[in-house]
C-alpha cells in the first residue's frame, strides 16, 4: 500500500554502503568483513545504514556473497552464475502472492456473470409480477456483474499489479548489489565498483555521481 520502498535515497544508502565495505576490504583484506557479515546487526559498519539493516533480505544477500568471498571465491564467472540463480529463484518466490491474487482479480468477472444469471434465473420466476417488482429484481441481478467488475479491476487486480512491482524494484536492488560485488571481485577501486553499481539503476531513481559522491564523502566523515 505504501508503494516500493527502493527510491533514490534507499540507493544512495545502498551504494555508499557498498563503497563502505570495499574499501574495507581493500584496505584490511576481506577477513576483515568476517566479523561484520556474521552478525551485521550488532556491526558498527552497518549500523550506519540503518534503512538498509532494516531489511533483512538484503541484508541475507549481501552478507552471504561477502561471506563466500570472505571464503576465497575467486571465480567471477561461477559467482555470477550463482547470484543470478539466486536472484531468480528470489523474484520467482516474491512474484507467487502476486500471481494468485491476480488469479482472483481473473475469476471475479466471472462470478459477476454467475451471480446476473441467477438474478435472471430469479427475475424468471416472478414474470409475472409488475415491472416495477421485475425493474427491482433485474436491477439486483446486474449488481452481482457490477460488483465483479469493480473488485476485478478496481481493487483486487490493482493490488496485484503493485505486488508485481514491488517484486520488480526488489530485484532490480538485488543486481544493484550484484553489480557492485561482480566489480570489486574483479579487482576495481571501491568507487568504480559503486560506480558500476550506480549504472544499473533507473533514471528516476539513480543518484547523480556528484550526490554519490558526497553521500560517501559524509560517510567517511561520520
Amino acid at each position: 500500500m505504501k508503494g516500493s520502498p527502493y527510491k533514490k535515497e534507499a540507493y544512495v544508502e545502498l551504494l555508499t554502503l557498498q563503497y563502505s565495505i570495499f574499501r574495507l576490504a581493500k584496505s584490511k583484506g576481506m577477513l576483515a568483513l568476517e566479523a561484520h557479515v556474521e552478525d551485521p546487526h550488532e556491526s558498527s559498519l552497518f549500523q550506519e545504514f540503518p534503512n538498509f539493516l532494516a531489511n533483512h533480505h538484503a541484508v541475507d544477500f549481501l552478507c552471504d556473497y561477502l561471506r563466500l568471498m570472505t571464503m576465497g571465491t575467486e571465480n567471477p564467472h561461477e559467482f555470477e552464475a550463482l547470484i543470478d540463480e539466486d536472484i531468480a529463484t528470489h523474484h520467482h518466490e516474491s512474484e507467487a502472492p502476486a500471481s494468485a491474487i491476480q488469479a482472483m482479480a481473473d475469476g471475479l468477472p466471472a462470478f459477476g456473470i454467475v451471480a446476473a444469471v441467477l438474478g435472471i434465473v430469479v427475475t424468471m420466476s416472478s414474470i409475472s409480477e409488475p415491472p416495477e417488482v421485475l425493474g427491482g429484481l433485474i436491477g439486483a441481478a446486474l449488481v452481482g456483474t457490477f460488483l465483479g467488475i469493480l473488485l476485478a479491476y478496481g481493487l483486487v487486480g490493482p493490488i496485484a499489479s503493485s505486488l508485481k512491482a514491488y517484486s520488480e524494484a526488489e530485484s532490480k536492488y538485488f543486481n544493484c548489489i550484484k553489480a557492485g560485488l561482480m566489480a570489486h571481485l574483479q579487482g576495481y577501486a571501491p568507487a568504480v565498483a559503486a560506480e558500476f553499481a550506480r549504472k544499473t539503476l533507473y533514471s528516476y531513481e539513480r543518484p547523480t555521481f556528484i550526490e554519490l559522491e558526497e553521500a560517501v564523502t559524509n560517510a567517511q566523515l561520520a
